[in-house]
C-alpha cells in the first residue's frame, strides 16, 4: 500500500503539472498581442474573411472551450500548423528537435566532465590558488555574454585559424548526399560509415558544444565545489581520516558520492536548460535547432509554432525533473521511505 499511494501521488504530480504548463502556455498565447489570423490571412484582408478564418480556428468561442479543445489536441500530439512552413507543427519540431538534442548533450558531457572534477579539485584546495582560479573561471561563464563569446570565438578559430567547421552542421556538399535516420548528424554519418562526413559534421559542432559546455560548467563545478565544502565538513569525513584512509578515497569514493545526489538535479537541470534551446547560440552559429525555430516563429507571428515548441520546452523539464528524481532516490536510500 505505501508503494501504491506513492505512485499516486507521484502520477498526480506529474498529470497537474503538465495541465499547469498546458494551461499557462494556453492563456500566455491568447493575451500576447499578435493576432494569429491575422498572421494567416494578412492585415489587408477583407473584414468577412478575418471572421470565418477567426471562426475557423475556433477563436470565437469562449476562452474555457478553446482550452478544452486545444487540450484534447496537444493530447493527440495536435498542435495545428505552422504558418511558415505550412507542415504540422509536431513534424516540424521533429525535424529540428534532434539538432538541439545533439549539440545539449555535447555540451552537458563537456561541461559535467571537466566541471565536476574542478569542483572537487577547488572544494580540496579552499582558499588556494586552484580555488581561485576555479571560482574566477566560473564568474567568466556566468558573467560573459554567451553570443560574444560565440562571435569571438567564430572570429578566432574558424574566420582566423581554421580549425574549426563554420555557421550550420555541415558543409553543403554532405548535406545532400546522407539519408537522415534520426536527424543526429554525428549519428547518421557514423551509421552510413561516412566518416570524412562524420568529421565534418563534428568540427562544425565542437565549437558551438564547447561554448555551451563552458557555460554548463561554470554552473557544475560551482554547485560541485559547495556540495564538496558541506561534504568534507561532516564528521564521517574526520573519522575516515582518524582512521588512517587515503585523502583522495576520502574524497572521491566517500564525500563526492554523497555529494553526488544533490549533484544529479544540478547535471539534469543544466541539460534541461540546453535542451530547451540555447537561443543565443543557434543563432550565432545558424544552428538549425528548437530554440532557433521558436524564435523565427515569434518573429513571424506563428503562434501554433511557438505554443508548440513551449510545450516540448516544458516537457523536457518536467520528464528530466522526474529522472533526477528517481535517480535521487536511488541514490540515497534514506528518501525511499518518504
Amino acid at each position: 500500500m505505501p508503494f501504491l499511494n506513492a505512485l499516486v501521488r507521484f502520477l498526480g504530480a506529474v498529470v497537474l503539472t503538465y495541465l499547469g504548463l498546458l494551461a499557462v502556455t494556453f492563456f500566455i498565447g491568447r493575451v500576447v498581442p499578435i493576432d494569429p489570423v491575422l498572421a494567416i490571412v494578412g492585415d489587408r484582408a477583407p473584414e468577412h474573411v478575418i471572421a470565418r478564418v477567426r471562426e475557423e480556428l475556433g477563436l470565437n468561442l469562449p476562452l474555457w472551450k478553446q482550452f478544452l479543445i486545444y487540450l484534447g489536441k496537444v493530447l493527440q500530439g495536435d498542435f495545428g500548423t505552422s504558418v511558415l512552413s505550412s507542415n504540422p507543427v509536431m513534424q516540424d519540431i521533429r525535424r529540428v528537435f534532434p539538432a538541439t538534442l545533439e549539440l545539449a548533450t555535447l555540451g552537458t558531457i563537456i561541461g559535467a566532465g571537466i566541471g565536476i572534477p574542478l569542483g572537487v579539485w577547488a572544494a580540496v584546495r579552499r582558499g588556494g590558488v586552484a580555488d581561485q582560479m576555479v571560482r574566477v573561471m566560473a564568474l567568466i561563464g556566468y558573467s560573459v555574454p554567451i553570443f560574444w563569446l560565440g562571435l569571438m570565438a567564430l572570429v578566432v578559430f574558424y574566420a582566423r585559424l581554421g580549425w574549426v567547421g563554420g555557421p550550420g552542421r555541415i558543409d553543403v556538399v554532405y548535406e545532400y548526399t546522407l539519408t537522415p535516420w534520426s536527424g543526429i548528424m554525428l549519428l547518421d554519418t557514423a551509421l552510413a560509415g561516412e566518416w570524412e562526413a562524420f568529421g565534418n559534421a563534428f568540427s562544425h559542432l565542437i565549437l558551438p558544444a564547447s561554448l555551451l559546455g563552458y557555460f554548463s560548467m561554470a554552473y557544475i563545478s560551482r554547485m560541485t565545489r559547495s556540495f564538496m565544502l558541506n561534504e568534507l565538513a561532516q564528521e564521517y569525513v574526520v573519522t575516515a581520516r582518524a582512521k588512517g584512509l587515503s585523502e583522495a578515497r576520502i574524497i572521491w569514493r566517500h564525500a563526492l558520492r554523497n555529494a553526488a545526489v544533490p549533484l544529479v538535479t544540478v547535471v539534469a537541470l543544466s541539460y534541461a536548460g540546453l535542451l530547451e534551446g540555447s537561443v543565443l547560440t543557434e543563432t550565432v552559429f545558424a544552428w538549425p535547432g528548437l530554440g532557433l525555430y521558436i524564435t523565427n516563429s515569434l518573429q513571424n507571428a506563428d503562434m501554433n509554432a511557438v505554443l508548440g515548441g513551449t510545450i516540448v520546452v516544458g516537457s523536457v523539464f518536467i520528464g528530466l525533473n522526474l529522472l533526477s528524481d528517481l535517480l535521487y532516490r536511488t541514490l540515497d536510500p534514506r528518501t525511499r521511505t518518504r
